[in-house]
């Protein structure tokens, strides 16, 4: 694989897809569909980034994301560096750009960053020669979720242009949510949100999404639901009466499922809250498309390092068997 920047349109950077063509993320998901046969395998690795090193730099606690990381860079042969914020000198006073800069002087390829400020990932970006890919900056974007989602949907069902995609939950606080919306939009779907309005950001609506109020409203129209969890780690008191209330009035259960006019396909970017915003009944029902987002989430992540170090969409067939 060559050094020269890619055709895909992404750039040096993955940090929202706010930004991205909607060719370019279609890009994105193709580049990802032939990396999901490595996964597969016996043997789970290519070369296609030996010889490079990533740093995965969390400032904030992960299991899916990280973990989905670390697969995808080891499986297409980079060296890895995990780096958590608690283990690090930045307890001790250190700043986000001199510890990039540190990792930069032991002359690294690319950072995955996880950070509780919005524009974190940019604000990294802007100061290193590296490639960096947000893993999630504060209530901004989780571009590499979005993708993921994106990707299990079009499995579901063949195409995202036309379909009417529902994101059910905590919108206020969710990077995830305005992710998604960006990317469904580009796509051609129609996007809506539910929940309580305290949950609800306000003027929503000028991003061209509708808002439902009724969680069963919102079963009978979307083609698939997209169920986000309540964060009440950066909840004060106020936002709901009860975690009980919520279940009864906004849970997705099976007895609501089941009026909707078709078999609404259910995701959810977990962790999961079984009893607040989903039953365990739907999350491991036959709508539900929880556990492919998991594996699709290695792929897209995948297809994304590939992009970023040089390599052309065009040539991913070639490269999951390791001759790009």
């Amino acid at each position: 694989m060559n050094d020269k920047r890619p055709d895909s349109g992404l750039g040096k950077d993955l940090i929202g897809l706010e930004t991205l063509s909607g060719d370019t993320i279609r890009a994105i998901l193709d580049t990802a569909e032939p990396f999901k046969e490595i996964s597969e395998r016996a043997i789970k690795k290519v070369p296609v980034l030996r010889g490079k090193t990533i740093v995965n730099l969390f400032f904030e606690p992960s299991t899916r994301t990280r973990i989905s990381f670390e697969f995808a860079e080891k499986r297409l042969g980079a060296d890895t560096v995990n780096v958590a914020a608690s283990g690090s000198s930045v307890v001790k006073g250190e700043t986000l750009v001199d510890t990039a800069r540190n990792l930069e002087a032991m002359r690294i390829d690319m950072v995955v960053i996880r950070h509780g400020s919005s524009g974190a990932a940019q604000f990294l970006a802007d100061r290193i020669p590296s490639n960096v890919i947000n893993a999630g900056d504060g209530q901004h974007e989780h571009p590499t979720q979005g993708l993921l989602d994106l990707l299990t949907i079009r499995d579901a069902f063949g195409r995202i242009e036309g379909l009417k995609v529902c994101i059910v939950g905590d919108v206020v606080h969710s990077r995830v949510a305005r992710s998604n919306i960006f990317g469904l939009q580009k796509l051609g779907a129609e996007v809506a949100v539910c929940g309580p309005k305290s949950l609800i950001p306000a003027a929503i609506e000028d991003m061209g999404v509708q808002v439902f109020t009724h969680v069963e409203d919102a079963i009978q129209w979307a083609d698939a639901l997209n169920i986000l969890r309540l964060q009440l780690e950066r909840m004060n008191a106020g936002f709901i009466p009860s975690l009980r209330e919520y279940n009864r009035v906004y849970g997705v259960s099976q007895a609501r499922l089941d009026k909707a006019p078709s078999d609404t396909v259910i995701l959810h970017p977990g962790p999961m809250n079984r009893g607040v915003e989903i039953d365990s009944a739907v999350a491991d029902g036959p709508q539900s498309v929880i556990l492919p987002q998991v594996t699709n989430g290695v792929a897209v992540r995948m297809a994304v390092l590939y992009l970023l170090a040089g390599g052309a969409p065009e040539r991913a067939e070639e490269a999951k068997k390791g001759e790009a």
